[in-house]
């Protein structure tokens, strides 16, 4: 019986990577794409697996307006396209149509304190990271729901993830869950608080400089 469930399993998964290779798109106003199946697992405890129904992102801390979103209410905002290329502090990189909202868009619609000077964003498994509130207000930052023209898969951050564009793929959070707006600026996200560089800009160490 038990070799029988996990012949299943394997079929299923098998199919899936299947139909990911012929669906998704392989190339984007002459760019070229990686695949999805390029990527490698390395998130702190494993793909998380959210219900799309009972799913519902927080926008809270330093705002006028806290906000609850379901997932239909967030992909009811203007999306964007745009072609980023994610780069792994391991080694390995990917280029990847994602396909998302502005986050700045919810976070005006919060209502962010002047007081505000920067934004935690929290992630289903617990991993947590930050940015400057500029970052992300002047840079067209977008919460992605699609990559290469399909739903983004639980391995890949299903429903939302960041892509922190110009900055290491630690920065990249997935499964994300809960913004705040905070005033402390001496927070330090999962990696951060274990030495890794809080700002993580491409084109720098990723190790914090002491």
């Amino acid at each position: 019986m038990f070799t029988s469930t996990v012949t299943c399993t394997d079929n299923t998964q098998k199919k899936e990577a299947k139909e990911v290779e012929v669906l998704e798109l392989k190339e984007y106003q002459g760019k070229k794409l990686s695949s999805i199946k390029d990527f490698r697992e390395n998130s702190i405890k494993g793909p998380q697996y959210i219900n799309k129904k009972d799913y519902r992102l927080k926008i809270g801390g330093i705002v006028a307006n806290p906000k609850i979103y379901t997932y239909d209410e967030i992909i009811e905002h203007q999306t964007q396209k745009k072609v980023v290329t994610l780069n792994c502090v391991e080694g390995w990189s990917v280029t990847i149509l994602w396909e998302g909202i502005l986050l700045r868009e919810l976070l005006e619609e919060a209502e962010v304190d002047s007081k505000a000077k920067v934004v935690i964003l929290h992630a289903q498994d617990g991993y947590s990271t930050s940015f400057p509130l500029g970052y992300i207000m002047d840079n067209g930052i977008i919460i992605a729901f699609k990559m290469n023209d399909l739903i983004l898969p639980p391995e890949r951050g299903f429903p939302f993830q960041l892509v922190a564009e110009n900055k290491w793929g630690y920065k990249w959070i997935k499964w994300i869950t809960k913004i705040e707006l905070s005033d402390n600026e001496d927070f330090r996200g999962y990696w951060e608080s274990q030495g890794y560089s809080n700002d993580g800009d491409l084109g720098k160490s990723f190790i914090e400089e002491r």
